[in-house]
């Protein structure tokens, strides 16, 4: 049987969005795109099309899944569903944000002595 890949390799400017936005708790469609925008000061707008597309294949991937929970369902419409990051999705975040680590570190090396 073939072995699982546990490495990845970067991360798509939309997946990292979406997993940042993610990252401090549950949230549906529309409320992700918003905390894209706020989180990139309004510099990135992520359009239906390319969050749920996006959002199919890191499902797909074990990165997240659909929560059982509502944050509150008396405020909120039924119909939504929420999204929650895995396991998986966390490490994958917090690995790619150890590659942006090492990239700001390298530049900033280059950068402090005029390369």
């Amino acid at each position: 049987m073939p072995k699982k890949k546990t490495e990845q390799g970067p991360l798509t400017p939309a997946v990292l969005h979406i997993l940042l936005a993610l990252s401090t708790g549950e949230r549906h469609g529309y409320g992700i795109m918003k905390q894209v925008e706020a989180d990139s000061q309004g510099k990135t707008k992520m359009g239906p099309g390319t969050l749920y597309g996006s959002m199919g294949r890191m499902m797909e991937a074990g990165l997240i899944r659909e929560s059982d929970k509502r944050v509150d369902p008396g405020m909120d419409d039924e119909r939504r569903i929420y999204y929650e990051l895995t396991g998986a999705g966390r490490a994958a975040l917090e690995a790619e944000l150890q590659r942006y680590r090492g990239v700001v570190a390298v530049a900033e090396g280059r950068t402090a002595y005029g390369h």
